[in-house]
């Protein structure tokens, strides 16, 4: 190859070299590219923190149970009592405290009454007795009765069968309590504003 050859080869690669400039060059000045502000795609809290769970809402009182305590079937409360509260409590006179305190006698007593029990102090603040309607909303839902219970039960949302559960434990007495007058349904317990299975009274 002679040396026109050549220079013309040469020529025409430096062309190409600098037309390919030329246009990356003009691409530049005709689009103009801009950085997004914030990304795409939100991840989590900007702040970092998770976001904020909504409040729990209030569980409503149960419903009163005096107005069925005198036609309460006994026998059916005393299944429910050994099928739900049996892994912790006794309900025979001196029976021993188990993870849960003896229940004989409870329609009537104070909270905590049992000496040397560790009740909870979400119990042992409370100053009304163990009566029907404490005993109804305790059995209801018992964290929202006491927060702060040692108790693990969930509750028991049937309020026919909470009324044979309290008759039934009300049974376990030399001298139980009296029942409500017939027809009358005591007002429900407020619900408290904090806020679940053996079911009756415990830690």
């Amino acid at each position: 190859m002679n040396s026109l050859e050549l220079n013309k080869a040469f020529a025409a690669v430096l062309t190409a070299g600098i037309t390919f400039m030329v246009a990356g060059e003009v691409g530049k000045l005709l689009v103009h590219g801009e950085a997004p502000q914030e990304s795409a795609i939100r991840i989590g809290d900007p702040t970092g923190g998770a976001p904020a769970a909504a409040p729990a809402a209030a569980a409503p009182p149960a419903e009163p149970i005096s107005g069925l305590l005198a036609s309460a079937d006994v026998a059916a409360g005393q299944q429910i009592a050994q099928r739900n509260c049996g892994a912790c409590h006794s309900f025979d006179q001196g029976g021993r405290n188990g993870i849960g305190p003896n229940l004989y006698n409870i329609v009537g007593a104070p909270h905590g009454h049992i000496e040397g029990f560790n009740y909870s102090a979400a119990l042992k603040g409370k100053q009304a007795p163990w009566n029907y309607e404490e005993l109804n909303q305790w059995l209801y839902k018992p964290s929202a009765y006491a927060p702060g219970t040692r108790m693990a039960y969930a509750g028991l949302s049937n309020t026919q069968q909470r009324a044979n559960l309290v008759a039934y434990l009300r049974s376990l007495s030399p001298s139980p309590k009296p029942l409500p007058p017939a027809g009358e349904a005591a007002a429900p317990a407020a619900a408290p504003a904090a806020a679940a299975a053996p079911a009756a009274p415990a830690a």
